[in-house]
């Protein structure tokens, strides 16, 4: 069976629509290493203790779709909100797609979604400006582009076309202008996902998912908001779980109720665990041996619990799942072959994952 603390009350109600995987492992304690690890699927190449991101990063998993199916729709392949993982100077790795190119990096929102004033600049079109001026600036453009093209075939100069038509597509999609406006919700919605930065972060979320966005991954809070050193009982109590599980909840019941729950996976978790013992300033620290994730749509069997650890959540006594296996997982669901070839920016053919999908979540 499973237990869900007093203080997820609302999460305890939707037990039957999601597993809880108990045997993740891995042998990071550092937060940059092992945020990349889960973010990718992959060890970060070259890692080491606390090393910020970079082009030589493996692709997180919308960069990589990305890169395998590009689309030039005016929906992003991703999009991460609502803050970028980096406390200066360390800008967590994870968050882009590495070494397949910038050109496949997610969107990255910076902004509270729950701020009335709330907007994303790269959306909003200049004062005096509108579709039909971006348009006809655009058919220039294009005539110009093709002018430029004949007098330097260049790799740089295909690649400034490729990425102002994606520019121009983005600009002109209103379905993806409308899912950032939030005051198109119902206040009573907005209410039940709460409002707070994590309850309406995840609506936004789910706004995304219903224009297209295939991946979208919503930050719990700012970097180290959950790194528990010390006082940890008062603010998990108090500060962190409260509009955690309201805001969950809220998405698991709409994505049940609007008939989005068999074509979205939601996965849930940290890039580690904590310390089976506290210490002496009543928090836990970092431990990669043992950690768990929530899991729920894309035909994951609700209301199981996968993997088991020993009395002091310190190991695994079953068989551990690994970043890779996660990474498996989600790139299967996405249709993707987990051992497809990507190259670097030398045009090394590299394995996108090593990981075996976790099929114990479908069965």
């Amino acid at each position: 069976g499973l237990h869900v603390c007093e203080h997820l009350p609302k999460l305890a109600a939707h037990a039957d629509k999601y597993a809880v995987v108990r045997s993740f492992s891995h042998k990071d304690n550092n937060h940059l290493m092992s945020t990349h690890h889960v973010l990718t699927g992959e060890l970060q190449p070259g890692g080491f203790f606390d090393k910020i991101a970079s082009r030589t990063d493996w692709p997180n998993y919308s960069g990589a779709l990305d890169y395998l199916r590009p689309r030039r729709d005016g929906i992003p392949s991703g999009v991460n909100l609502p803050t970028f993982l980096v406390q200066s100077p360390l800008i967590w790795p994870g968050q882009h797609a590495g070494l397949c190119g910038a050109k496949h990096d997610p969107w990255q929102i910076n902004g509270d979604p729950n701020n009335k004033d709330f907007k994303v600049d790269a959306l909003t079109l200049s004062p005096g400006l509108d579709v039909n001026r971006i348009s006809d600036r655009n058919s220039l453009l294009g005539d110009l582009n093709q002018q430029r093209n004949r007098l330097a075939r260049t790799a740089a100069a295909r690649r400034m076309t490729s990425e102002q038509e994606l520019a121009y597509s983005i600009l002109t999609s209103s379905k993806l202008a409308e899912a950032f406006i939030m005051e198109k919700e119902e206040d009573t919605t907005r209410d039940r996902y709460g409002r707070n930065m994590t309850g309406q972060s995840l609506l936004l979320g789910r706004r995304l998912l219903q224009v297209g966005v295939p991946v979208v991954q919503v930050n719990i809070g700012r970097v180290q908001n959950w790194d528990s050193h010390s006082n940890i009982f008062p603010r998990l109590k108090d500060a962190l779980l409260p509009p955690l599980d309201q805001g969950v909840s809220a998405l698991l019941e709409d994505l049940d109720q609007m008939g989005m729950m068999d074509d979205t996976f939601v996965m849930m978790l940290g890039e580690f665990g904590r310390t089976p013992k506290i210490n002496k300033n009543a928090g836990r620290d970092h431990w990669g041996p043992c950690f768990f994730g929530v899991f729920a749509g894309g035909g994951v069997r609700g209301g199981q619990v996968i993997g088991k650890s020993d009395p002091h959540a310190a190991y695994p006594i079953t068989r551990p799942y690994s970043p890779e296996d996660l990474g498996a997982t989600v790139y299967s669901l996405l249709g993707i072959d987990p051992s497809s070839e990507i190259r670097d920016r030398f045009d090394r053919p590299l394995t996108l994952n090593r990981g075996e999908p976790i099929h114990k979540l479908f069965s």
